[in-house]
């Protein structure tokens, strides 16, 4: 276990460490705490972010090598270029826990990538954000996507789950990718990396600064857990892939909240270290604000081993030459848009 452990750290600590040089930009918007931007970063790309919350840029400025402006973007902002256009709007209009109020949230960020897209007219563009896109706000989600296309893109949608990309959690996310043809996504990988390879001996660590839950926790999960008729206890379990990492899991102390079961039969709650491993952030990366802040920074990123191997295949679609750029109107890929479960 130790080594395993050791070599999954070492993979992230070394392969999501910037080049000395860059090939691309890439223009990433509602940048969040910069997992995205990391994943692009170590693949080549020179970064800009452009974040709302104050404790993300600072997060974003201290680790990556690219600056993260401390802005709230509109479609009415005036875009820097890039050569590729990434983002994940904000996803609560469209999660199951944001009340899914989608194109009339306020916090719907779909028009102003729209309007991103349309001034900087990168070759390919990205898109991360819940599955919930898929259901509810199905009708409104269409009409983007189709939005996009009248642009002059073929657009792709794909349901991913990031523990097909050597991350250790089964998070289930769409990816829009937008492009002039000739895209191709990156392979899945044949073999999971769980909790336990991620985590090591942290898991087993305790100190003083530990935080346990109370009796009166043990109770109402308990009760939980038999109401809901859950099988296998929501502990971490440290032979397969994390559940998702969620703000509220992480952040709040609630039933669903991830913690870890000691040998002694006292749950711990995971500590940002740990939850940051699990989203596959590498152990040189400091967040920055207070716990929650942190741990909400954690659960609303995208992954960054994931965000490597999809920059790598868009650094190798902007090597390949275009004879000639034509914006014309394209047709939506049909894509299959079920993840494969653990």
């Amino acid at each position: 276990m130790k080594k395993e452990n050791d070599a999954y750290v070492a993979v992230l600590n070394e392969e999501l460490s910037p080049p000395k040089e860059f090939d691309f930009t890439v223009l990433d918007l509602f940048a969040g705490c910069g997992g995205l931007s990391l994943g692009f970063e170590a693949a080549g790309f020179k970064s800009i972010g452009i974040e709302v919350n104050k404790d993300c840029c600072e997060t974003y400025n201290k680790n990556l090598k690219g600056e993260c402006i401390n802005d709230f973007i509109t479609k009415d902002y005036e875009f820097p270029h890039a050569d590729v256009v990434i983002g994940g709007p904000p996803c609560q209009p469209f999660s199951v826990r944001g009340k899914q109020k989608g194109s009339d949230d306020s916090r719907n960020g779909f028009p102003a990538f729209v309007e991103a897209v349309k001034q900087i007219r990168p070759k390919i563009w990205l898109v991360e954000n819940v599955r919930g896109l898929l259901y509810k706000n199905k009708e409104y989600f269409d009409s983007v996507v189709a939005e996009l296309g009248k642009l002059g893109y073929f657009v792709e949608v794909k349901l991913i789950n990031a523990s097909n990309f050597s991350v250790p959690q089964n998070r289930e996310r769409v990816i829009i990718i937008g492009h002039l043809g000739e895209f191709s996504f990156p392979k899945e990988h044949n073999k999971k990396i769980t909790a336990g390879q991620a985590l090591g001996e942290l898991a087993k660590y305790y100190d003083s600064n530990s935080k346990f839950l109370n009796a009166s926790m043990d109770t109402y999960i308990a009760k939980y857990e038999k109401a809901s008729k859950c099988i296998s206890p929501r502990d971490l379990h440290l032979h397969k892939p994390a559940r998702t990492l969620t703000c509220r899991n992480l952040a709040g102390s609630t039933s669903d909240m991830h913690r870890i079961k000691l040998s002694d039969g006292r749950r711990r709650r995971l500590t940002v270290r740990e939850a940051a491993r699990l989203q596959s952030f590498p152990d040189w990366f400091e967040f920055k604000g207070n716990e929650t802040s942190q741990f909400n920074q954690i659960g609303n990123a995208v992954p960054p081993y994931f965000a490597l191997q999809i920059a790598k295949q868009i650094k190798s679609y902007l090597q390949e030459p275009i004879e000639e750029v034509q914006f014309i109107p394209r047709p939506v890929i049909q894509s299959k848009l079920v993840a494969r479960q653990i």
